[in-house]
């Protein structure tokens, strides 16, 4: 039994996951997006997020212990210069997986991690739609709303006006 043993070890001796870890988010923040299996994408995601966080905060200490997980010069800068940016208002919850098909050789479990603030494909078109839906529901109903205000009061008042004929 496994209970309370969090860290999935990928069947890799430690050295060899924790430097697999690292080329990969290293790659992450340099590409934005990659493709792999879906345990590894798990795996990164608990890796890289919390090197996110400590990006957010721009001081040496926090640069040297993000590049002691990243061994990268360049992926640190691009980290803290544009990543932390874009972030910077985000509570959490910086990478998406997004499951694939089998991989043909092995049927592995495919996925690709990204970026969540990278990707303008889900952003433009969930914005779009919902601001384009609110129009037409917000335009049918104030347009319908007056109509319906006015024509009863027009018809109250001829229906009263039948009836002092009628009792007439």
């Amino acid at each position: 039994m496994r209970h309370g043993k969090k860290v999935n070890h990928l069947g890799r001796t430690d050295s060899h996951r924790k430097a697999m870890l690292a080329n990969m988010a290293t790659s992450l923040i340099l590409h934005k997006r990659i493709t792999t299996t879906l345990a590894k994408a798990k795996a990164l995601r608990t890796y890289v997020e919390p090197l996110i966080t400590k990006s957010k905060n721009d001081t040496t200490h926090s640069r040297r212990t993000v590049f002691a997980y990243l061994k990268d010069k360049d992926a640190v800068s691009i980290l803290f210069r544009e990543i932390s940016e874009k972030v910077a208002n985000r509570p959490g919850g910086y990478t998406r997986i997004i499951k694939m098909e089998n991989r043909l050789g092995d049927n592995a479990e495919m996925a690709f991690i990204e970026l969540v603030d990278y990707n303008e494909i889900y952003g433009k078109k969930s914005a779009a739609a919902e601001k384009k839906a609110t129009r037409r529901r917000g335009g049918a109903k104030k347009a319908a709303a007056p109509a319906e205000t006015e024509a009863p009061a027009e018809v109250k008042a001829e229906v009263e006006g039948e009836e002092k004929v009628d009792g007439e």
